[in-house]
């Protein structure tokens, strides 16, 4: 499978999704278009590739405007309707889950196609609908009270590069299956990925006879449409999925906010570990998607007692290992210094393959070769930086205090995630005290965190400043309260 593409296969791509659009369309005898009352302004002035998008739009207020009235409709649609769309979105997710994922990889030259594909089949058969919303009621000498989850109504998201499709996706089932309507403002470098998202998720709302903008975005995604988003008076509640920065400007907005921040999740190795499981493990979570996700393994504190071992294990299954000369020049390479002389992340080299990484700085290795792995100290910034590309850093340490205290301090307080690989219940109960993440996987890849060969729901805004979690539809809910007095107690 490419994890590369030319304009011309992403054209042909598209055109080829186009195609079967429209020859649904004329089975079902009539267009897409013909199917629905929306006005041009429905679809965006904007075009890719010669087809017009569903929820797009040229300006923010265009967008809310549609939002708005989106709302009001999906406000009169029963749980049994939003079902059905819910389940035609998640059929179109399935059947555009590798096109999407070529055109995540194309646009933002970041992460692996096969693994984008498989996120977006995550999203597809473990985003919880409606059956997320629970109803609660109290009786008692006075009555019955019933507690109900309500929509905020119209919701706005900030989405990320790493993640956008995923991202879109995910919320849309989520919020509209609480009863909300959605206004996006994606990364501007992810404005494809993201807005294909958006027009399938309408696509699927036609078919099934709902609004056709489900959800909205705009064509071309700045910070000052976010503003007008995050200003509105029409917008009840905002949802950031990004940088500390978009999320800090998003809580501090004066409205209810849900914000999914970083992480730089450590992993903690001692010498009660099934040794070769643990280092295929943490290879795998620290690759996928050539470690975008903010939940994979960034570095590693393993008992020096098996230290070897694991590296040894590691390198069997597709690793390689650097020296300190080498450590130095890819320092230069994948790290620069901010305004206030701070190291950190060169952009130019998040997401990308090891591979490529290796040859920056001068070494050849075969496609085996998924990610570098360096043994140092727990100062060095490879540990201490977010790196978001499929370097990992290994550090040594004596018992389970220390790797404890270090890999609390590497993970800076962002309560993101955190692994273990242990047969000890102590050490494992100590560590997960200690670091206080909002998820801790034991024993696996970081990804059976989010529910990828691990129980529970999947997400792709997990929500550690703000605490909800793992957010699903209830986390987009206001509740209410609905009381009868001395009535309908039966017993």
């Amino acid at each position: 499978m490419s994890e590369s593409m030319t304009e011309a296969q992403v054209s042909e791509i598209v055109k080829k999704v186009v195609n079967r659009i429209v020859s649904s369309d004329q089975k079902s005898g009539g267009t897409a278009k013909e199917k629905t009352t929306m006005p041009e302004k429905g679809y965006t002035a904007v075009s890719y590739q010669g087809r017009r998008y569903f929820g797009v739009f040229e300006t923010m207020e265009e967008a809310l405007e549609a939002a708005s009235e989106s709302y009001k409709k999906i406000r009169m649609m029963s749980v049994e309707d939003k079902e059905k769309v819910i389940s035609q979105i998640r059929k179109l997710i399935l059947e555009d889950a590798e096109i999407m994922a070529k055109i995540g990889v194309e646009e933002t030259g970041m992460g692996r196609v096969d693994h984008k594909t498989l996120k977006h089949i995550l999203v597809a058969n473990k985003t919880p609908g409606t059956e997320d919303l629970v109803t609660t009621a109290k009786t008692g000498d006075h009555g019955l009270t019933l507690t109900e989850t309500a929509p905020f109504g119209i919701i706005g998201s900030i989405t990320p590069s790493t993640n956008p499709s995923e991202t879109v996706l995910c919320n849309s089932i989520g919020m509209f299956a609480a009863g909300n309507a959605v206004v996006f403002n994606p990364h501007p470098h992810a404005t494809m990925a993201a807005n294909y998202a958006v027009d399938l998720v309408n696509r699927a709302s036609i078919a099934c006879g709902g609004p056709a903008n489900l959800v909205c975005s705009v064509a071309k995604p700045t910070m000052q449409t976010a503003d007008v988003m995050v200003k509105s008076p029409l917008v009840r509640m905002l949802v950031c999925t990004g940088g500390p920065g978009v999320v800090k400007a998003m809580l501090s907005s004066g409205k209810k906010a849900i914000g999914a921040g970083a992480g730089n999740p450590p992993v903690i190795v001692d010498d009660t570990a099934d040794i070769p499981k643990a280092a295929k493990d943490i290879i795998d979570g620290c690759t996928f998607d050539n470690n975008l996700p903010c939940i994979a393994e960034k570095e590693v504190f393993v008992f020096r007692n098996v230290r070897d071992e694991l590296v040894y294990y590691m390198l069997q299954n597709g690793a390689y290992q650097i020296n300190d000369a080498e450590a130095e020049k890819l320092v230069n390479t994948v790290l620069v210094k901010n305004d206030k002389g701070k190291l950190v992340i060169n952009k130019n080299w998040v997401g990308r393959d090891a591979r490529k990484i290796l040859a920056a700085i001068g070494i050849e290795v075969g496609e085996d070769i998924r990610c570098i792995v360096y043994e140092t100290a727990a100062e060095h910034p490879f540990v201490q930086t977010e790196l978001m590309m499929p370097i990992l850093p290994v550090v040594a340490v004596d018992d389970i205090d220390e790797a404890v205290e270090k890999a609390v301090q590497a993970e800076h307080g962002n309560r993101h995630t955190a692994h273990m690989h242990s047969k000890n219940i102590d050490n494992l109960t100590k560590f997960a005290r200690a670091v206080e993440t909002t998820i801790f996987v034991k024993n696996a890849p970081s990804y059976a965190g989010i529910g990828f060969g691990g129980e529970g729901h999947t997400t792709f805004t997990i929500a550690g400043p703000t605490g909800e979690g793992l957010t699903s539809a209830r986390s987009f809910t206001r509740l209410r309260r609905c009381v009868m007095t001395d009535s309908f107690r039966i017993i």
